[in-house]
């Protein structure tokens, strides 16, 4: 079963404006975003054993989604830097 949501806003709860404004706005951000989201919900169903995986698969899928989390951060963070140097 998972342990927590790993929804963006909840994982950057000081970001969920920004991401809000993001989804609507840069359509590259909400290509990442539903990504993203595609692998939380698989990973989810891996650990409900909806789909059927090796550990080796699972660990796989939550290695992408921490690298596509830490990706989705630093271009918020961006986004947020150039905003205030605007």
């Amino acid at each position: 079963m998972p342990i927590e949501d790993h929804a963006l806003v909840n994982e950057f709860p000081e970001f969920k404006e920004d991401i809000h404004q993001l989804k609507m706005d840069d359509a590259h951000f909400r290509k990442l975003y539903d990504e993203y989201n595609h692998l939380t919900k698989s990973v989810e169903k891996m650990e409900q054993e909806i789909i059927p995986a090796t550990t080796a698969e699972e660990e796989q899928l939550k290695k992408q989604r921490l690298q596509l989390k830490d990706t989705l951060q630093g271009y918020i963070k961006a986004t947020r830097l150039a905003a205030e140097k605007a």
